[in-house]
Formats: C-alpha cells, sequence, structure tokens
C-alpha cells in the first residue's frame, strides 16, 4: 500500500510539473501577440488568424465599432472581407493588396473568421468579397478569389 501511494505522488507530482511547463510555454508563445490588431487575448484567436499577425497582407483591420462608424459617417471607402480559415482568401489576399498598394488605394480588412456576425450584419454571402461603399453605401462587390487584373479594374473603376 506503502508503494501505491509512492507511485501515485510521483504522478500526480510529473502532470502537475508538466501542466508548468505547458503554460510556460503558452505563455511565451503568446505574449508577442498581446497588443494584436484584433484586440483580443491571443489565446482566444482562431490559429489561422494567429498565423497571420505577422503577414503584412494582414495589416490593415478594421474592427466592427470602427466599420459601423465609417458606415455612420458615410465615408467612401473599399472594404475586404475575408477569413483566415479561407483557401480562397489566402490566395486572393497576396495578389489584391500589392494592387491596392500600387494604386494608392487603402482596403480595410474585416476577418470574418473573428468576427463572424459579420456575415449577417453585412450581408456577406462567400469570402472573399470586396465591397466599394460610396457615401456609407455599398456601390459594388467582387466576390469570390479573383486574378489580378479583374481586382485592378474593379479599384480603378471606383477609385475617387
Amino acid at each position: 500500500m506503502k508503494k501505491l501511494a509512492i507511485y501515485l505522488s510521483v504522478i500526480v507530482v510529473l502532470f502537475g510539473a508538466l501542466f508548468v511547463i505547458n503554460q510556460q510555454s503558452n505563455k511565451a508563445k503568446y505574449s508577442k501577440y498581446e497588443n494584436n490588431v484584433y484586440g483580443i487575448a491571443p489565446q482566444k484567436l482562431h490559429p489561422e488568424t494567429l498565423k497571420q499577425l505577422d503577414d503584412p497582407n494582414y495589416q490593415n483591420i478594421i474592427l466592427p465599432d470602427a466599420l459601423d462608424q465609417k458606415l455612420e459617417k458615410k465615408e467612401s471607402f473599399f472594404l475586404y472581407y475575408f477569413a483566415s480559415t479561407c483557401s480562397h482568401c489566402k490566395a486572393t489576399t497576396p495578389v489584391l493588396m500589392p494592387v491596392a498598394q500600387s494604386l494608392a488605394v487603402d482596403i480595410k480588412q474585416f476577418n470574418l473568421e473573428e468576427f463572424k456576425n459579420g456575415w449577417d450584419r453585412y450581408k456577406i454571402d462567400a469570402t472573399p468579397t470586396l465591397i466599394y461603399y460610396k457615401d456609407g453605401v455599398e456601390v459594388e462587390r467582387l466576390i469570390g478569389g479573383q486574378d489580378e487584373a479583374a481586382i485592378k479594374a474593379f479599384l480603378t473603376k471606383h477609385k475617387a
């Protein structure tokens, strides 16, 4: 009986040590993302969103409150709705953002993976979706993966 108690004690201590090590590892892993653009604790972000935090193509994120303010103020702007888990978005974004930069067009990005209520709220059926809002009202949208020529034509058509 004494041996059983010793074995159980050793097992409990080992599991406790593993727990502490895991917690420290997670803390170190997420510490560089504490002040991310989403304003969400990194542990609560989707793993695919975490991967994009350092990607230069995903640095113009707009949050729901800021988007609602732009719409209420009747501003004109481009908005790119994407999901960090969407394979079509992962293919389109590296084409879209350099084209926008070359045309000096500011495109805000809204991550529907993190703000799921945006699907209904902004009437998005598929990702990626690029929308041009004029005076806070949607004028036109480009849905799905697009090539450089289509993106350039869309941005040029609505560029002020």
